[in-house]
């Protein structure tokens, strides 16, 4: 059977393993298995989301409000925005796959070296061809001297950037985009924000100064990090009420589910389980800079949820330390596809990260 050519060169994603694989694989017993592969929030769901939830399954049967009413009004008021400037995704990537869809069908997209897979995926899948820099992490001057020679379509900028880690200052940012012409759409990834403004202010992209200074911006959230609804799959874009009405042109019908739309507006409403999320999120993380100082190897400075371990110059192999952790129950981002010879490991609780400690050092040693 014949298939588009378009995805004869589409490298099918490769999502962190499941804890059900690794039972499956070494017999391991599910309660020992820790998985720090996926970015997803340790703490898990917000009670708040819990208890709406055990009352609302009955429901699981109704397909959602389509028009996603309660759930824009409550983001455009988080962000001082107006419904029309929101559109809603299965997961912050479908609002990508929109993006790509609208304005470079079988056009030209510019992203970093190393960066989330997806932008290149969907560009792929598209008949997109994908310009990438030289630097692994964001280089604006880079950015900027393939924007002139390539004049792409879309310019995605990940910020903080995934599976990296590190993260542009806001001003940086908004000095990039005033470079840009009007008509490129230029998308600014902010599924790792939360992380990022909670660490550096400087590093904070207020969506609405973003898209009131550039109407050719366009902000992408998501509920999947520090929201803790990875599994409920809601992401958003912010954007200029034309860009956002194109875009629903391309969004299917009940894109979200019933459950997944409750769990979202729930969670909006739980601060203090957001805040509480990221505050020991990057408490953690010190153990992790720590760790990588005292056994000899470096890490990127991490705005996210995650910290990427490098291996280079060191006599370790990210291919060796990933698969025999994963033979002791313990799931990691092996970062070699990337061509790194590095980890992405999230930074889990205080009891997952012990076990990674307790297995990577007994590794290395």
């Amino acid at each position: 059977m014949n298939f588009s050519k378009t995805l004869e060169n589409v490298k099918a994603y490769e999502a962190g393993k499941p804890i059900e694989l690794v039972v499956r694989d070494f017999g391991i017993d599910e309660s020992k298995i820790v998985k720090l592969a996926s970015n997803e929030n340790p703490y898990g769901v917000s009670p708040k989301v819990k208890d709406v939830l055990r009352g609302y399954v009955d429901k699981a049967y109704m397909y959602p409000d389509d028009s996603f009413y309660e759930l824009k009004e409550l983001l455009a008021k988080k962000y001082n925005l107006t419904s029309k400037n929101v559109v809603i995704g299965a997961g912050s990537d479908q609002v990508i796959e929109f993006c790509i869809h609208v304005k470079a069908k079988d056009k030209k997209v510019l992203v970093a070296n190393t960066t989330f897979a997806m932008y290149e995926i969907y560009a792929k899948v598209f008949g997109a061809e994908v310009i990438k820099t030289k630097d692994d992490m964001h280089n604006l001057e880079q950015f900027l001297e393939m924007y002139h020679e390539h004049k792409p379509d879309i310019i995605f900028l990940c910020l903080p950037n995934n599976p990296l880690g590190e993260c542009l200052d806001k001003k940086d940012v908004f000095e990039f985009i005033s470079k840009i012409d009007s008509d490129t759409l230029v998308v600014v990834d902010g599924a790792y924000q939360e992380y990022a403004s909670f660490k550096d202010s400087a590093k904070k992209i207020d969506p609405k100064e973003l898209i009131d200074t550039f109407p050719n911006a366009i902000y992408l959230g998501t509920f999947s990090k520090a929201f803790a609804l990875g599994g409920m799959r809601v992401g958003y874009g912010l954007a200029d009420e034309n860009i956002i009405k194109t875009l629903h042109k391309v969004r299917p019908p009940f894109n979200i589910t019933t459950l997944s739309l409750k769990s979202a507006i729930t969670a909006l409403g739980d601060e203090e389980f957001v805040n509480y999320s990221i505050e020991q999120n990057f408490i953690e993380m010190k153990r992790y800079e720590e760790f990588a100082k005292a056994n000899g190897f470096n890490f990127i400075d991490s705005y996210t949820n995650f910290i990427t371990l490098l291996f280079e110059n060191t006599k370790f192999d990210s291919t060796v330390i990933a698969d025999e952790l994963l033979k002791r129950g313990v799931i990691i981002r092996n970062l070699k596809s990337y061509g790194l010879n590095a980890i992405r490991v999230t930074i889990g609780s205080k009891v997952q990260n012990d076990r990674f400690f307790e297995e990577f050092e007994t590794l290395i040693k």
